[in-house]
C-alpha cells in the first residue's frame, strides 16, 4: 500500500501515541525522614511537572507516599533529582521504590493526608525566617511589615504542632482562618506558600500587643506602633519582655552598661553570661572573631547561639553616624567568649531596622532554674518588676524550646544545648530502640523516646530539682509519646537512685534498666557514630554515681554498648560538705591542698590560703577533711578544675554551673612571652604520676605532682594565664599517656572524648590534635557531650539488654 507524505505523517503520529501508551511506567515511592513542614509536597509537585510526569503525593504518619507515572527515563530523572536535591531543611532517611500498575492519571496532584498506622514521620524543627519572606514584607501589600510572615521554607514547626500529620488543624494555627488571598496562595502549586500550614497575613493571622506595666488597660496595637515603641524604650535603657518562637525573652540594649546591669539585677543573675542578638553578620564581625564554620552555623536555618571569641576592646566597635558602640563589659564577666545569635523571627528584623544599637541582649525569659515562660498571662505576672513592657502575640506556643547553643572546635560544630532548630530531629541508629524511654540524668536534662531505629531526643528541659522544671519534664514525656506514637515497654535511667529522673522511671510499672552515668556518656558517642566494637572511652565531667558508690568524673573506660571495664581514674578527692563543694569551689581547693601537702599547706604564703583562713566554718571544714566526715569521694575532673581555679585566685565560688572551669579556660594563652604553650615541650605542663598498682585495675592517676608544681609557680609569681595553660596542657598529656597504655592493653585505636568537661574548647582541640597522631578520635557532634546527651547512651545500652 502506497501512502502520501501527509498520510504517512498522520500514521506515524498514531503509532507514536500508541507506543507511548504501551511503554507507560509507574512507580510507587515511599520516603521516610524529615519530609513534613519543609515544603516537600509542593517541591515534588513542581518536580513532577518539570519531568512531564503524572501521579500524586500524600502525607502519612510514616512519611510521604508518591505515585509517579510516565516515561521510564523521565521517572529515573525525577527520582535521582528528588534524592540529590531535596528542599533545604528536609532530610531523606529512606527512599523505597516499587514497580506498580499505572493508574492512568492525567495530572499530578497533592492528596489529603492519611493516617495509616501508629508509624510516624519526622517533625520538622522550627526554621528561621527566609530571605524571600523578608522581601515579601517589603513588597506584598497584605504582608507589609507583617511579623508572622512565613512560607514552606521557614517559620514555626515543632513549637506549634499538637499532632500528626502536620496539617493546620493539628497546630496552634487552627483558630486562624485564612483570608481569601492566603487561601489562594495555599492552594496554588506555583506559590511558595503552597500547603504552608502557618501561612497568614495582616488580614487573617496572629497579632502582637504591647502592654505597658504602668498602663495595663491600654495595650498598643499595630506592628508599626509596637516596633516604634519597643525601639524607643530600648534606646532609653529599658528592659522588654517579648514572646519568641519557643518562649519569652528579656531584651535590652547590649551596648548600654546600665541597662545590662539592671537586667542582671532583675534576673538575680550575678555573673552568668548573656546571649547577644546581633543585627547581621557584619555587625557580629565588628565585635567578635568569626571563622568560616562559625559563620556557617550563625546563618544556618537552625539559627543557634554560637559561642564566639571576643575581639580586643580597642578594636571591637561598631561605628555609626553618631557614636561607636561597644558591648557592655557585664555581658560575660570573666569569660573569653560571647554567645551570639542572628535574628530568626520577622519581628527581630523589624526591630533592627529602627534601632541604632547593633546588638541586643536576648536572654531566656524565666526565673532562676524554672523553664522558659510560654504563656501570656504567666509572662505578665512573672516579668512584672523585671521588665517595663511586655510584647505578646495571640498564637499559643505548644512546645517550649529554648535557643540552642553551639561552638566549633577543630572546624567541627559541637552542641552544648540542643533545642530550637534541632528538636525533634532524631538521631539515626544502626540498631532498633523501639518503645524504649530513656529518662536522662538530672542537670542539663533531656530525655529520649525510641521509635524503630530512631532516637528522638527532647528539647532542653533543665534542672529537674526545680518543681516547675520537673512538671515540664513529665508533661513533655507525655507529649512526645503521644506525638510520636510511642508506648514505652522499657525504661532506661541513671544508676543514681536519688535522681528525680530515676525515681520517675521506677514509678512507671515497667522494666527498668539502670545504666552507669559515664558508660551512658560513652555509649551515646558510640551510638552517634554507629560504633559496634569496644572503644577507649574518656569521660570527664562534674559528677555521676559510680558502680563502687563513689562519685566518678575522671574516667578511662574500655567499653562497648553492653558493658565496660574501668581502666583508670583520677585519685579520689574528698568533697567537704558534699554538694556544697560544687558551688563553693574553695572547699575543693582546700581538700586538694590537704591531699597534696597535709596541714602544711597552711604555711604557704598564698593569697588563697590567707583568704580561706578567714572564711566562716573553715576550722570545721578542715576537721571534716582530716577525719573524713561528710566528705564523699570524687574522681571528677570538673571538681579538679574548681579546685585549681580557687587555689589560683580565679574563682572561689560558682555563681552558675561550671563558672570556675569557664573562667580558668578563658585565661589560657597559647603563646606567653613569645613562647608557644601548645607544643608538648618540657615546661608547658606539670608533672603527674600513677599509683604503683602494677597490673591491678583501675590505675590511679596521681595529681600530687601537678599540685606541687602548680603551687611552685604561684609562689614564684608566675602569671595566672601561664598556670592555667600549663594545667590544661597537663590534662592533655594525661589523656594521651593513658590512651596509649589502653591501646597496648586492649589492642584498639578508637577513642571517644565525652562528658561536660570537653565543652572546654582548648582542651578538646588539643586533645583531639594529640590523639589523632595515633588514634581515630570521636567526640559528640549531633548531641551534647554534657548530660543533655546521656539519654541516647542509656537507650543504646538498654537496647542491648534482654527485654
Amino acid at each position: 500500500m502506497l501512502l502520501s507524505l501527509h498520510s504517512f505523517y498522520i500514521f506515524a503520529l498514531k503509532v507514536t501515541h500508541f507506543s507511548f501508551v504501551l511503554i507507560l511506567k509507574a512507580r510507587h515511592i515511599h520516603i521516610q525522614g524529615l519530609v513534613q513542614g519543609v515544603g516537600f509536597r509542593p517541591h515534588v509537585h513542581r518536580l513532577a511537572h518539570r519531568f512531564g510526569l503524572n501521579g500524586w503525593i500524600s502525607n502519612a504518619e510514616d512519611g510521604v507516599y508518591i505515585q509517579i507515572e510516565g516515561d521510564e527515563k523521565q521517572i529515573a530523572g525525577f527520582i535521582e533529582t528528588l534524592e540529590s536535591r531535596p528542599p533545604k531543611a528536609s532530610l531523606i532517611h529512606a527512599l523505597t521504590v516499587q514497580d506498580t500498575e499505572p493508574e492512568q492519571l492525567k495530572d499530578f496532584t497533592i492528596r489529603k493526608s492519611k493516617n495509616l498506622s501508629d508509624r510516624i514521620t519526622r517533625v520538622c524543627p522550627d526554621i528561621a525566617v527566609c530571605e524571600e519572606c523578608l522581601a515579601d514584607m517589603q513588597a506584598q501589600p497584605h504582608r507589609i511589615r507583617y511579623p508572622f510572615t512565613n512560607c514552606t521554607h521557614c517559620g514555626p514547626r515543632f513549637t506549634i504542632i499538637r499532632t500528626l500529620p502536620y496539617d493546620r488543624p493539628g497546630t496552634t494555627m487552627d483558630s486562624f482562618i485564612m483570608c481569601e488571598t492566603c487561601q489562594n496562595e495555599y492552594e496554588s502549586v506555583h506559590d511558595r506558600r503552597f500547603h504552608a500550614q502557618p501561612v497568614a497575613c495582616n488580614q487573617c493571622g496572629p497579632e502582637y500587643q504591647l502592654l505597658d506595666y504602668d498602663k495595663p488597660k491600654q495595650p498598643l496595637l499595630g506592628t508599626q506602633t509596637i516596633v516604634a515603641e519597643c525601639c524607643r524604650r530600648i534606646e532609653k535603657g529599658e528592659i522588654i519582655a517579648i514572646k519568641g518562637l519557643g518562649g519569652f525573652h528579656l531584651m535590652c540594649d547590649a551596648t548600654n552598661p546600665i541597662a545590662v546591669s539592671r537586667l542582671r539585677q532583675a534576673k538575680k543573675r550575678d555573673r552568668k553570661p548573656f546571649a547577644v542578638m546581633m543585627r547581621d553578620i557584619n555587625a557580629t564581625a565588628r565585635f567578635l572573631l568569626i571563622s568560616e564554620k562559625e559563620e556557617e552555623a550563625l546563618v544556618s536555618w537552625r539559627r543557634p547561639i554560637v559561642l564566639l571569641r571576643q575581639r580586643h576592646q580597642t578594636g571591637a566597635g561598631f561605628p555609626s553616624d553618631k557614636k561607636t558602640f561597644r558591648l557592655a563589659g557585664d555581658i560575660n564577666p570573666g569569660c573569653a567568649t560571647i554567645g551570639a545569635i542572628l535574628p530568626y523571627m520577622p519581628i527581630h528584623h523589624l526591630l533592627f531596622e529602627h534601632l541604632s544599637t547593633p546588638a541586643l541582649v536576648m536572654t531566656s525569659g524565666n526565673l532562676a532554674d524554672e523553664p522558659i515562660v510560654i504563656d501570656n498571662q504567666k509572662a505578665h505576672d512573672t516579668f512584672r518588676g523585671m521588665a517595663q513592657a511586655l510584647v505578646v502575640y495571640n498564637r499559643d506556643i505548644h512546645n517550649r524550646a529554648d535557643d540552642s547553643v553551639v561552638f566549633t572546635a577543630n572546624d567541627r560544630q559541637r552542641i552544648i544545648r540542643r533545642s530550637r532548630g534541632y528538636v525533634p530531629e532524631p538521631v539515626m541508629l544502626n540498631f532498633p530502640v523501639d518503645r524504649i524511654l530513656a529518662t536522662g540524668a538530672e542537670l542539663s536534662h533531656c530525655f529520649a523516646v525510641g521509635r524503630g531505629r530512631e532516637a528522638i531526643l527532647s528539647q532542653h528541659i533543665g534542672d529537674l530539682k526545680d518543681p516547675e522544671t520537673y512538671a515540664f519534664f513529665t508533661e513533655s514525656i507525655d507529649r512526645f509519646c503521644e506525638l510520636f506514637r510511642v508506648r514505652p515497654e522499657r525504661i532506661a535511667c541513671d544508676l543514681h537512685p536519688d535522681y528525680l529522673s530515676t525515681r520517675f522511671a521506677r514509678e512507671q510499672s515497667l522494666p527498668v534498666i539502670a545504666v552507669q552515668h559515664h558508660h551512658a556518656h560513652i555509649a551515646a558517642g558510640m551510638a552517634e557514630f554507629n560504633l559496634e566494637e569496644p572503644v577507649i572511652g574518656i569521660c570527664w565531667d562534674g559528677t555521676g554515681l559510680g558502680s563502687d558508690g563513689n562519685i566518678w568524673g575522671g574516667e578511662f573506660l574500655y567499653a562497648d554498648l553492653e558493658t565496660f571495664e574501668r581502666y583508670a581514674h583520677f585519685r579520689y578527692l574528698p568533697l567537704p560538705g558534699g554538694d556544697k563543694a560544687a558551688k563553693q569551689t574553695w572547699r575543693t581547693g582546700v581538700s586538694l591542698l590537704y591531699q597534696a601537702m597535709g596541714p602544711d599547706f597552711l604555711t604557704l604564703d598564698l593569697p588563697f590560703v590567707d583568704w580561706v583562713r578567714k572564711q566562716q566554718g573553715f576550722e570545721l571544714l578542715l576537721q571534716a577533711v582530716e577525719k573524713n566526715l561528710n566528705t564523699p569521694l570524687s574522681s571528677s575532673v570538673g571538681r579538679l578544675f574548681d579546685a585549681v581555679a580557687a587555689i589560683s585566685g580565679v574563682c572561689t565560688s560558682n555563681a552558675f554551673h561550671a563558672e570556675a572551669p569557664m573562667k580558668l579556660e578563658a585565661l589560657v594563652s597559647p603563646s606567653v612571652g613569645g613562647h608557644t604553650m601548645t607544643s608538648p615541650e618540657p615546661g608547658n605542663g606539670y608533672a603527674f604520676g600513677f599509683d604503683p598498682n602494677g597490673e591491678k585495675l583501675p590505675q590511679i592517676i596521681d595529681t600530687k605532682p601537678l599540685v606541687r608544681e602548680l603551687l611552685s609557680d604561684l609562689l614564684d609569681g608566675q602569671p595566672v594565664p601561664v598556670i592555667a595553660t600549663r594545667f590544661h596542657n597537663t590534662l592533655v598529656a594525661i589523656i594521651f599517656a593513658v590512651a596509649h597504655e589502653m591501646k597496648l592493653r586492649y589492642n584498639t585505636k578508637k577513642v571517644i572524648l565525652t562528658g561536660g568537661v570537653f565543652q572546654n574548647r582548648y582542651l578538646l582541640e588539643q586533645a583531639e590534635k594529640q590523639l589523632e597522631k595515633d588514634f581515630t578520635v570521636y567526640s559528640p557532634e549531633k548531641i551534647p557531650c554534657n548530660d543533655a546527651g546521656i539519654a541516647l547512651g542509656q537507650m543504646a545500652v538498654a537496647a542491648r539488654k534482654s527485654p
